[in-house]
C-alpha cells in the first residue's frame, strides 16, 4: 500500500476547534462533564474581572489525572468514541476540553492531582502554538497563570481545575471599562441557569452533586415538574435500537390556572413556554437537547402544544445513531425510531391541546412573561376577538411618529403579514389544519427581511435609551423571532 502522511497543521486545526459554535454556557457545561466523569462532588465555576487580564476557572474535587492521564487529556482527539471509558463517563470525540475552551480564551491551563499526589500542570498557548505551528504543550504554567493556580489549589489535596486566561473579546478593553465588565458578569446567570438544566438530575438526589456559579448555589430545573401532583404521565415506552432501549416517558404539564404565579414563571424554563415544549434527550442523565420537536414532519412549536413534555433517555452505545455532535447540544433521531417518536408526540400534544381549549383560553400567552405579540387574541362570550397590540414596539414606534417613518411602517407591516395568529385562534375555535402559514417562511435561519425588521427594533429600541443588551433581550423574546436564529441570539 502506497500512501503519504498528511497530519493537520495545527494552526488550522487549532482555528477549526475554536469555530464549532460553543456559547460561554456550553463550554462551561462541557467542562462540567469531564469533572463529573471523574467523580467530583463539587464543582465550582468562578469568574473574575480583571479587564484584559480576566479569567474564568472550573474547579473540582474529582479523582484527578496522572501526569500521563494530564497529557492524554490535553492532546486532540487522543480518545475515541467508547475507548477507555466507563458508564460514567460523559465524553465522547475527546475534544471537549480543547474545543470548548478555544473557543472562549487563548490561554488554556489543566492543573491536576490524584489523591495525596502532586499537582501536574501542562498549558495551551495559542500564542505559541500560531507562532511555532506546532502542538507545544507546556510543561511549566505561565507567570499570569501562577498566582491564580496557586489560590485555586490551596488546601486542596486532589482534583483538577481549568484556567481560562486572555479571553476571547475582553483582550483589547481596560479593567476600568464598566460597560464592558457589567457584561462580563451578566454571563453569570446565563451559565447557571444552563447548568441548572443540563445537570437537573445530578442535582437531585441523597447523593446529590454540589454545583456552584460564582459562589451561588446551581439550582436543578425540572422540566417535566415531576412532584407537582396534577402532572399527567403518559404510558412510558421502550423503543428497541441496536440491542438497546431508547426510554421515552411523556409529560402533560397542569394547565396555568393550577399552578402558582412562581411555579407558572419557573415552568417556562429559560427560553420561555413556546421553546421549551418538546422532547427532552439525555444522555447518560445529562441534558444534550432541551425543548425540540427533532425536526419531526408535521411537529412544530404551537401555542397550544405548551403543556407537552417529553423526556428520551438514549444509551451512550447509540450516540452514532442519534449523531450526537461534539459539542453534545445537538441530536438527529435516528430513522427507525421516528415513526414511534412522532406517535408519541401526537399523542402527547393532543392531551396537551386538550388541556388548554378545555379551559377556553390561550394560557401560554396570558403567562409567557416578556413576550410581545403583535397580535392579541381573546374569547369573550363566545366570540372570538382579534386586535393588534398596541403595546408592541413597533407599533407604538409608528403611532408616536405619525406614520412618518417609512422604515417602521414597512417593518410593522411586514411583521404583522408573518404573525397573524393562526395557531391561537385555532385553539379557540378550529380543529387542525396542516396549511398554517409560519413566519417568515418557516425557517430556523432567519430571512433576509427577519433580519431587517429585527434590525429596525433594535435601532427603535436604542434611539428610546435601552442599553444593546436589553434590546436584544426583547428581540430574542418578541414573536416570532423567540423562535429563529439570527443576531439576537449570538
Amino acid at each position: 500500500m502506497k500512501y503519504d502522511l498528511a497530519p493537520p497543521k495545527a494552526v488550522g486545526m487549532v482555528a477549526s476547534l475554536s469555530s464549532l459554535g460553543y456559547s460561554l454556557p456550553d463550554a462551561v457545561a462541557d467542562l462540567v462533564d469531564n469533572s463529573v466523569s471523574a467523580g467530583a462532588s463539587t464543582i465550582d465555576v468562578e469568574f473574575t474581572w480583571e479587564g484584559p487580564e480576566s479569567w474564568a476557572a472550573i474547579i473540582d474535587d474529582g479523582r484527578g489525572m496522572s501526569e500521563d492521564g494530564l497529557v492524554t487529556a490535553m492532546t486532540v482527539a487522543a480518545r475515541w468514541s467508547a475507548k477507555d471509558r466507563t458508564k460514567r463517563d460523559l465524553g465522547r470525540y475527546g475534544v471537549g476540553l480543547k474545543s470548548a475552551s478555544f473557543s472562549q480564551c487563548r490561554l488554556l491551563t489543566v492543573c491536576t492531582a490524584e489523591k495525596e499526589g502532586p499537582w501536574t500542570t501542562r498549558t495551551w498557548d495559542l500564542d505559541v502554538v500560531e507562532e511555532t505551528g506546532e502542538w507545544r504543550l507546556l510543561r511549566e504554567p505561565p507567570a499570569e497563570a501562577g498566582a491564580v493556580l496557586e489560590r485555586l489549589t490551596r488546601n486542596r489535596r486532589h482534583g483538577t481545575v481549568v484556567l481560562w486566561q486572555r479571553l476571547n473579546g475582553y483582550l483589547q478593553v481596560s479593567a476600568g471599562d464598566k460597560k464592558t465588565q457589567q457584561g462580563f458578569y451578566d454571563e453569570i446567570p446565563k451559565v447557571s441557569n444552563h447548568l441548572g438544566l443540563v445537570f437537573a438530575r445530578f442535582l437531585t438526589g441523597s447523593a446529590a452533586l454540589t454545583l456552584r456559579v460564582a459562589g451561588e448555589s446551581v439550582q436543578p430545573w425540572d422540566p417535566f415538574l415531576s412532584s407537582h401532583p396534577s402532572v399527567r404521565r403518559l404510558p412510558d415506552e421502550k423503543l428497541p435500537l441496536d440491542g438497546h432501549w431508547v426510554k421515552v416517558r411523556p409529560y402533560v404539564l397542569p394547565g396555568l390556572q393550577r399552578l402558582t404565579q412562581d411555579e407558572a414563571e419557573g415552568s417556562g424554563g429559560p427560553k420561555g413556554w413556546l421553546r421549551q415544549q418538546g422532547f427532552y434527550v439525555y444522555r447518560r442523565d445529562r441534558l444534550i437537547l432541551a425543548g425540540s420537536w427533532l425536526g419531526i414532519r408535521g411537529l412544530r412549536r404551537e401555542e397550544k402544544y405548551n403543556l407537552a413534555r417529553i423526556a428520551i433517555d438514549i444509551p451512550a452505545e447509540t450516540d452514532s445513531q442519534w449523531q450526537v455532535d461534539v459539542r453534545k447540544a445537538a441530536v438527529v433521531p435516528p430513522v427507525p425510531l421516528r415513526r414511534h417518536l412522532a406517535r408519541i408526540a401526537r399523542s402527547a400534544r393532543t392531551e396537551a391541546a386538550a388541556t388548554v381549549k378545555h379551559k377556553g383560553r390561550i394560557s401560554a400567552r396570558q403567562r409567557s412573561g416578556d413576550l410581545q405579540f403583535a397580535w392579541k387574541v381573546s374569547r369573550d362570550n363566545n366570540t372570538v376577538n382579534c386586535r393588534i397590540n398596541r403595546n408592541h414596539p413597533l407599533v407604538q414606534a409608528v403611532l408616536q411618529s405619525g406614520g412618518n417613518e417609512p422604515a417602521d411602517v414597512r417593518a410593522l407591516l411586514r411583521l404583522l403579514e408573518e404573525t397573524v395568529p393562526v395557531s391561537a385562534l385555532r385553539v379557540l375555535h378550529e380543529p387542525d389544519t396542516a396549511d398554517d402559514p409560519e413566519p417568515f417562511g418557516g425557517t430556523v435561519k432567519a430571512t433576509p427581511e427577519a433580519v431587517e425588521v429585527a434590525q429596525r427594533m433594535l435601532d427603535i429600541f436604542l434611539s428610546q435609551g435601552r442599553s444593546r443588551s436589553d434590546a436584544l433581550q426583547v428581540i430574542r423574546t418578541t414573536q416570532p423571532f423567540d423562535q429563529l436564529e439570527g443576531f439576537w441570539t449570538a
